[in-house]
């Protein structure tokens, strides 16, 4: 990360953060103060004179935990930055640096919402949710929207239907944050909507090219008959396995296919986004599978056997925000 930072020198740079504190947060949260703190000192960041952190650090609330972090450094060449406060309704300048957490519903500088329970049924208690903070620069207004959608339960579940149960509930979830965004009680804004968006490819689809010459062997479990295992094998060949596919097991034999080429060829099933093409745009997408890399750092090339890897971490904008970037090249403000 600080090799982007001294390459490409930014001179406001916002980094989103999901499962803050790690799957295991009751353990690993006493270690964040230490990685923020060091963050914020650190040699390659001197030249960023102000900084908002603001982390949800409170995994005992059932009610309001959503594991996010939203990290905002500015350069000390950016002048007359201001951040939107959502409670007095005015912006306020940013001076120095400040680190909020634990309980964020009191920080008027932000609005976090976690989605309902009854969005994701399966899961007894998610962490998914948002947090949106407003900034202004040189007189342009425009929100920065933390984002983690919910994931896919089961790949037997999700290679049921074309799309998938688990994209209908994104779905849902994305289109209630962006008419929360663009709501009444506040002026619109360009907006940017970055972070774990949870996106899979079409597994129907994507199984069905991928083993379009394969055999399919169903197991069932002995007791209930539910499905528990899907075997695909080519035809020939000595009927070698291509695929396994169970509740928590995507085990393709050859990982190649989605890191060729950025794994371009499995973009025609990157397909959750189309919902929302008269609302969101996205640059083109020039980088690999985001997930499901291994968690073992040795490994850190490998994708893990668990889900089809996919496109799960973008960056979304409105297209006001989209005419804001185009217009860096022409116009030197």
């Amino acid at each position: 990360w600080f090799q982007v930072v001294h390459a490409h020198k930014p001179h406001f740079m916002a980094l989103h953060c999901q499962e803050f504190g790690g799957k295991n947060y009751e353990a690993s949260m006493s270690h964040v103060d230490k990685f923020v703190k060091e963050l914020l000192s650190s040699d390659a960041m001197k030249d960023y004179n102000r900084a908002r952190v603001y982390l949800d650090e409170n995994y005992k609330s059932q009610e309001h935990f959503t594991a996010l972090g939203s990290f905002y450094f500015l350069h000390e060449s950016l002048k007359n930055i201001y951040q939107f406060d959502f409670k007095a309704k005015k912006y306020k300048k940013v001076t120095g640096k400040e680190i909020y957490s634990d309980t964020l519903e009191s920080t008027p500088m932000l609005e976090k919402e976690k989605f309902p329970q009854d969005y994701f049924p399966e899961c007894k208690w998610s962490r998914k949710g948002f947090i949106r903070t407003r900034w202004c620069i040189t007189d342009c207004a425009f929100d920065l929207v933390n984002i983690h959608l919910f994931h896919d339960a089961s790949n037997l579940i999700a290679w049921e239907t074309s799309p998938s149960v688990y994209s209908g509930i994104r779905h849902k979830a994305l289109g209630y944050v962006l008419d929360r965004i663009i709501d009444q009680r506040f002026e619109k804004v360009s907006y940017f909507v970055f972070g774990d968006f949870n996106f899979r490819l079409d597994a129907k689809a994507v199984v069905e090219t991928l083993c379009a010459k394969a055999t399919m062997q169903t197991i069932r479990a002995a007791d209930t008959n539910e499905v528990v295992k899907l075997i695909f094998r080519e035809s020939d060949n000595d009927r070698k396995v291509m695929l396994q596919l169970e509740k928590k097991l995507f085990d393709y034999f050859n990982q190649d296919v989605f890191r060729d080429n950025n794994g371009t060829a499995l973009l025609e099933f990157d397909r959750e986004l189309s919902v929302f093409k008269d609302r969101l745009y996205e640059l083109d997408i020039s980088f690999p599978p985001s997930y499901p890399y291994s968690e073992d750092s040795s490994q850190g090339k490998q994708y893990m056997n668990t889900r089809c890897p996919a496109w799960c971490d973008r960056i979304l904008m409105s297209h006001s925000a989209k005419e804001l970037i185009l217009k860096v090249s022409t116009d030197p403000r």
